[in-house]
């Protein structure tokens, strides 16, 4: 695998950002966060639940980062600063929930997967779509060391395979075994709602969840 990216940025301060802030930490990275509200209130969080991450804004964050994780709610995405983003390798976390993410009709009314979705909304960035079918528990208490029998397995979606190698060291080394499933319109097969989603699978698991990515209720 080629080498991962030495600074990671990530776009939120909720549960899954600080979650992979904490496990990019643990993996040596150096970690950027940004979100909405004060200054204040957003070193706060960081310094109670990503000790060691620094807080910065979303510019800088962008700026000065290898690698961007978008972990902010997915109505977010088009407020962002597209120009910073152009050439940068953007991993896409976010999901859809009508209930808390409101209609969205640029979501709601495209039948392909919501991260070709957000590549069209972030032209020129490198966007792949990984961490999103996972919760952010079984994010926090499941890495393990890479070779081990029982560690979890976590898709990557994306149009070029430099980026999704890229993304795959991330994901080893922050304790998950990455399982490539093609291009980022196979993102649809493993975000809310399918078969792959929600549980914590082994690389043959999510494979087949994936080949048969039926939606599940709810």
């Amino acid at each position: 695998m080629p080498p991962s990216p030495s600074v990671i940025g990530i776009l939120g301060a909720g549960k899954v950002g600080t979650v992979l802030a904490r496990l990019a930490l643990a993996a040596g990275h150096r970690v950027l966060i940004s979100a909405s509200g004060s200054a204040e209130r957003i070193a706060l969080i960081i310094e109670v639940l990503a000790p060691g991450a620094e807080a910065a804004t979303t510019s800088e964050v962008i700026e000065r980062s290898d690698v961007v994780i978008l972990a902010l709610p997915l109505g977010k995405v088009r407020s962002l600063p597209v120009d910073l983003l152009v050439g940068k390798l953007v991993i896409d976390s976010t999901n859809f929930w009508e209930p808390v993410d409101g209609p969205l009709p640029e979501f709601t009314a495209d039948p392909r997967g919501t991260s070709e979705v957000v590549a069209d909304l972030l032209p020129g960035a490198r966007v792949v779509k990984a961490f999103s079918h996972l919760g952010y528990h079984d994010l926090d208490e499941r890495p393990l060391p890479t070779g081990h029998p029982d560690r979890v397995a976590l898709a990557i979606a994306g149009d070029d395979e430099c980026d999704i190698a890229e993304a795959a060291t991330l994901i080893d080394e922050l304790g998950f075994e990455p399982v490539p499933t093609g291009p980022l319109a196979t993102g649809k097969d493993f975000q809310a709602h399918t078969r792959a989603f929600g549980y914590p699978l082994t690389p043959q698991e999510l494979r087949d969840a994936i080949a048969n990515p039926i939606e599940r209720e709810g």
